[in-house]
């Protein structure tokens, strides 16, 4: 079993769409043939789920809260297969779901008062610039270093920075 797709191939759960549905909605390709409902989500998953979480990313701000928007958008797709008529746009029916679930998770957000003096989310453009930030700063560390010498030397690191902080407090 796909380890990624793994949570919507379960048909326990009342109001999912037949997994051995025999057409496919256009944009599809499917090389093997086999048309069911569970290896068409899968390849839309495997093609678009990145994109679709830097989209919900974009919006939220928050990468644990915009991967469980993408996999509700996803969860979504497989149930109503079977009522998609045939030729339809399941990249927009993806991307319409993942903007409704982004809408939605910000409407809860707005009801969940933030306790005083934790700061908001950092913009998604905060959050790029300081991974180009860090992918210089690895960039323009000496060569020759084992793998097991980085992480170990990281983690010291890092827990050096973390004491530090604390004590700044």
């Amino acid at each position: 079993m796909d380890r990624d797709i793994a949570p919507l191939r379960d048909n326990s759960h009342a109001g999912l769409g037949r997994a051995d549905v025999t057409r496919r909605p256009a944009g599809l390709s499917d090389a093997g043939g086999d048309t069911s409902a569970s290896r068409a989500v899968t390849s839309l998953y495997r093609t678009h789920a990145l994109g679709l979480t830097r989209l919900a990313f974009i919006v939220l701000g928050d990468r644990h809260a915009a991967e469980d928007v993408v996999q509700e958008a996803f969860c979504g797709l497989f149930r109503a297969w079977d009522r998609l008529p045939d030729g339809s746009n399941t990249v927009g029916y993806l991307r319409a779901s993942v903007l409704n679930g982004c809408r939605t998770a910000l409407r809860r957000q707005k009801r969940i008062p933030r306790p005083p003096g934790v700061p908001a989310a950092p913009s998604a453009e905060a959050a790029a610039m300081v991974g180009e930030e860090q992918r210089a700063a690895v960039a323009a560390l000496p060569m020759g270093v084992s793998r097991g010498t980085v992480k170990s030397t990281t983690a010291r690191a890092l827990a050096a920075l973390g004491r530090m902080l604390r004590e700044d407090q």
